[in-house]
């Protein structure tokens, strides 16, 4: 019986080249094109071997946290766009552009309950 391709990626030296690939910021389209099999492929084999799975979250959240931190020492040092991009980001509740969409139906109902009692009360005055 063939051994797996998926194997060979299980070996230490190959998962320490998907933690580079992953590290270097490559999208799970250009590691899988890299390994030599479909994007479906890679996604499936994620989902089977943790080894694999775990060595890309590894390298990507590296990557994360660099680039993260290079966008606050940026905003830091006063470049404006990073600093209205970190805190849309970060306080959403304080530094959104347009405020989160309020239910008013409740208020629009009661705003009309009271107009036909305000219209009721003014009707029964006249008669």
């Amino acid at each position: 019986m063939a051994k797996g391709k998926y194997q060979k990626w299980l070996e230490p030296e190959n998962l320490i080249l998907l933690d580079g690939w992953a590290r270097d910021g490559l999208t799970d389209d250009q590691i899988a094109k890299n390994m030599g099999i479909s994007r479906d492929t890679l996604h499936e084999w994620k989902k089977k071997y943790s080894d694999i799975s775990d060595t890309l979250k590894k390298g990507k959240e590296v990557v994360d946290y660099e680039v993260e931190n290079a966008l606050l020492q940026s905003a830091l040092d006063g470049n404006t766009t990073a600093q209205i991009f970190w805190l849309k980001n970060r306080r959403p509740d304080k530094w959104r552009e347009k405020p989160a969409n309020e239910d008013t139906s409740a208020l629009e109902k009661l705003d009309e309950v009271l107009k036909e009692v305000r219209e009721n009360a003014v009707h029964s005055e006249t008669k």
